[in-house]
């Protein structure tokens, strides 16, 4: 028996509901959607949110000029400028004569709260505003003054103001056209298609003050965006600055270390051929120490290549000493500062990093007093004690600092001797002087070993 199975035509196919709202709209439609969530997201989301209006800043220069006990009063100058502003309104609406007794004493509370309501939460004052104007029009009994009586024409303006410097440019427009919106609105449905010129006046003059409000923030902003970003410069260079002495203080101490790595492994090769039938245990301690000076000798030199600079080169002459300085000091006089040095203590040799941390400073301290000060003089006094070594480097005032024009270097000789001195786990001081003139400190600490303590 042969089974037969009976298959129905599948129906046309019918386009998707549940794909409906996934299907590409028009940018007409996207614009106009995209308006709405940003009109939901500026005046409707959170509308009510408790937001005061935070004291104002003892920055100010009118606020520095007043006496220390007013300066903590002036710090809510803000609050008392909107007060006073709802108190106006509040006049306004009183000085009206059309109203009774009692309409004019509730319509002017009803001006005056949203004014006051802007001070914690701004959105919400808005929406009050609207509603105040309709209500102290029927509480009032004002009928002919469709839309805007003189006290909701000024709390409102207030109101537009205050929230447009509490929140973004984006809402001052939001709220300006949704008054326009009302404006026409309450004129065609109540006003008998009257549109009277306290509307007028209303659009204009707000959008005026608005646009002001929109144009001071606009370039706060930009201050603010410029600033940060001069700040983010200067700490990047800064960071660049101090990377840069770092990888020179690094090149130099690799050209030390690596000359007393060199001579270890050298004298470790040689030493067993000093000594007669040594012992196989004393040639292959030696073997071990020359295998670990060349080692550590590579690794040294490989760990450098990655901050050294394409162009570098090693110097051929050994890095300088405090037994150098002599000759840096009449460089120096041959450009024109006149420079003493003057030692104490017992003179004696100290490590090669140093001496060579030393010499730098020096060189350093000196360089910054020919570009800031001129035809200045300047002294070098080291000072050797038991635990370091001490230097100070001081100059005195430029003869003319009036005729001083900016110096032309990077400006951060400072950064690099205090980066030498930290190395070191030093201290450092570098401040002007009484005379006018600018006076560096240093104290390296050395470790004193039997030898030094007996010499």
């Amino acid at each position: 028996m042969t089974e037969t199975t009976h298959t129905q035509p599948l129906p046309p196919e019918q386009p998707d509901a549940a794909f409906e709202p996934y299907k590409p709209r028009s940018p007409e439609v996207r614009a106009a959607l995209d308006a709405l969530r940003r009109l939901r997201q500026d005046l409707f989301q959170d509308a009510f949110a408790y937001r005061p209006l935070p004291p104002m800043s003892m920055d100010r220069p009118f606020v520095r000029r007043l006496p220390v006990r007013w300066r903590e009063y002036a710090a809510w100058t803000p609050h008392l400028a909107v007060a006073a502003a709802g108190v106006v309104a509040l006049l306004a609406t009183v000085a009206d004569r059309s109203m009774g007794s009692v309409g004019t004493l509730l319509a002017g509370l009803i001006v005056l709260a949203p004014v006051l309501l802007t001070l914690a939460r701004p959105v919400a004052a808005f929406w009050l505003s609207l509603v105040a104007s309709w209500a102290g029009m029927v509480l009032g009994g004002a009928w002919g003054d469709w839309p805007w009586t003189m006290g909701s024409f000024i709390s409102h303006l207030v109101v537009l103001t205050v929230v447009a410097v509490r929140t973004r440019p984006r809402t001052a427009a939001w709220m300006w056209a949704i008054t326009a919106f009302y404006s026409f609105a309450v004129v065609s449905t109540l006003g008998g298609g009257h549109y009277g010129n306290d509307a007028g006046s209303m659009l204009v003059v707000s959008a005026i003050a608005l646009l002001a409000v929109t144009v001071r923030q606009i370039r706060r902003e930009a201050e603010q965006t410029v600033t940060a970003q001069q700040t983010q410069t200067a700490h990047e260079r800064s960071r660049r600055t101090l990377l840069e002495e770092r990888t020179t203080i690094a090149r130099e101490l690799h050209d030390v270390v690596a000359h007393h790595m060199s001579v270890v492994a050298i004298q470790a090769e040689a030493a067993p051929y000093r000594v007669e039938n040594p012992p196989p245990e004393l040639e292959k301690a030696f073997a071990t120490i020359r295998e670990n000076a060349v080692a550590a000798l590579t690794e040294l030199r490989r760990v450098l290549g990655v901050v050294r600079a394409e162009d570098y080169e090693a110097p051929d002459a050994p890095q300088p000493t405090l037994a150098d300085l002599d000759a840096l000091l009449a460089n120096v006089r041959e450009a024109g500062l006149g420079v003493d040095k003057t030692v104490t203590g017992a003179v004696r040799e100290l490590p090669q990093g140093v001496e060579l941390s030393a010499y730098r400073i020096v060189q350093e301290a000196l360089s910054n007093t020919l570009r800031h000060a001129p035809g200045a003089s300047a002294r070098v006094e080291i000072g050797y004690v038991i635990g370091g070594l001490g230097l100070r480097v001081v100059n005195g005032p430029p003869p003319q600092p009036a005729l001083i024009k900016p110096s032309p270097g990077a400006g951060h000789g400072i950064t690099g001797m205090r980066e030498r001195v930290s190395m070191l786990n030093g201290e450092m001081t570098a401040a002007a002087t009484a005379e006018g003139g600018y006076e560096v400190t240093v104290f390296l600490p050395v470790t004193t070993s039997s030898g030094e303590g007996d010499a």
